[in-house]
């Protein structure tokens, strides 16, 4: 079973978990559970994927009843109406408020993109971020004799592939837990010593004008045990 986080007629939002990936992928082709085929079998309706979150990012995933309305959904994330709301947990400490506006080149996989255009120009990115809190903790890091990270709210402006995990890595900050674009020695200490296996980023918020009725929307999704146990822990609790 997955959480379902609304349901009218026409959409569906679940809280994905990390690890799971959206749907079928060339990628991992070992895969056998599917965001999309676990709510197709739990409502018993097909349903059709808007948007995607990395496997190993959790929270909001939306998904359409229909092709119409799929087709209408789309049309409204091409165009940018929509607001979308992150948390994420990161190393060091942040501005408290910053705007990245980092063009990034189109990452494409040697499977599934064998035949895509290879020499494409970076693409405009921008991803807003507030710093919500801040801990320090007595474990040495590298030269470091403590180890220091810092609570997110972003708001990505464009949908880059792994955008706000680049963007974090090209301000030198990047997210707990990211295997990919992080840091092995934050990743191995959450690991080993606060038991925290997956990446600290959660889709907690999606905010947008329902395509048929027209009414707003903001569908939140909470984070999992994990994630909220280190939340509670570095005492951030009272800020998200």
């Amino acid at each position: 079973m997955i959480e379902i986080l609304y349901k009218d007629e026409h959409l569906i939002a679940v809280n994905k978990p990390s690890g799971l990936l959206v749907h079928r992928s060339m990628i991992d082709r070992h895969e056998t559970k599917f965001a999309l085929q676990i709510v197709r079998d739990q409502i018993g309706q097909y349903v059709y994927p808007i948007h995607r979150l990395d496997k190993p990012t959790s929270g909001v995933l939306l998904f359409t009843l229909s092709k119409e309305v799929a087709r209408m959904m789309s049309e409204i994330f091409l165009s940018h109406e929509t607001q979308k709301e992150y948390l994420a947990v990161v190393r060091g400490y942040t501005n408290e408020h910053d705007i990245i506006d980092y063009p990034l080149k189109e990452q494409l996989d040697k499977m599934t993109d064998a035949k895509a255009l290879q020499n494409k120009e970076a693409q405009d990115a921008v991803t807003e971020y507030e710093r919500l809190g801040i801990v320090e903790i007595p474990y040495a890091i590298g030269r470091y004799p403590v180890a220091r990270y810092s609570l997110l709210r972003l708001r990505p402006k464009t949908g880059r592939k792994h955008q706000i995990r680049r963007h974090m890595k090209h301000i030198f900050h990047p997210i707990v837990g990211d295997t990919t674009h992080g840091r092995t020695e934050h990743n191995k200490l959450f690991r080993e010593e606060l038991q925290c296996h997956r990446l600290l980023l959660s889709a907690t918020s999606l905010q947008f004008k329902h395509p048929v009725s027209k009414e707003q929307l903001n569908i939140t999704a909470p984070l999992d045990e994990t994630y909220q146990k280190i939340v509670d822990r570095f005492g951030w609790g009272d800020v998200i």
